[in-house]
């Protein structure tokens, strides 16, 4: 007898003393009461079983025993941590359900990343570019002569602007002053 079960076809045979049926899955023949794993499906673990109180029900018993995540396979009910950022649970229906950490803006430019954590720091503290070619970091809430004419401030956390990823210093140039001139003065 031939018949689709789910997505997996199952062949029961009833043997020559009419006691005993086998069912063909995964290339492979069980007797009743052998329990396997699905080919198509690791955490699913199958148990050959007789018609018993349902003649038309030839399919093995199956039930979820797991879930895969990333290549790695979980029990029900089991909690994981597959990186820093990442909480996972294997719900009872055999699927991962996972939070994935959202970091907050940094107040920096050049924020670290620490094994171990998920969101990276400022170990310098709050900062800033001076300009768009961002080769000068200044520290944030105070001002800052980059030049001798020029004085630059960071936004910092009491600014319009600092959490909205403005990573550029606003900057004053003291009018008519060289570069010369201001080295003289000084």
């Amino acid at each position: 007898i031939l018949q689709q079960c789910g997505s997996m076809t199952v062949n029961t045979k009833l043997s020559l003393a009419g006691q005993e049926n086998t069912c063909d899955a995964n290339g492979s023949v069980y007797s009743v009461g052998e329990w396997y794993f699905l080919d198509s499906d690791h955490c699913t673990q199958c148990e050959c079983t007789t018609e018993g109180h349902y003649p038309t029900d030839c399919c093995p018993r199956c039930e979820k025993i797991g879930c895969e995540y990333r290549r790695e396979v979980y029990e029900l009910g089991q909690k994981f941590q597959p990186s820093e950022c990442e909480q996972c649970t294997c719900d009872s229906n055999g699927i991962s359900r996972c939070l994935v950490a959202d970091c907050a803006p940094l107040p920096c430019v050049n924020p670290v990343y620490t094994n171990g954590k998920c969101c990276p720091e400022c170990p310098e503290g709050p900062n800033c570019y001076v300009d768009l070619t961002r080769s000068q970091v200044i520290p944030g809430g105070e001002s800052v002569w980059v030049d001798s004419c020029t004085k630059c401030r960071c936004h910092d956390s009491g600014d319009a602007g600092y959490w909205e990823g403005n990573r550029l210093a606003t900057c004053a140039r003291v009018h008519n002053c060289t570069p010369e001139e201001a080295s003289q003065k000084n």
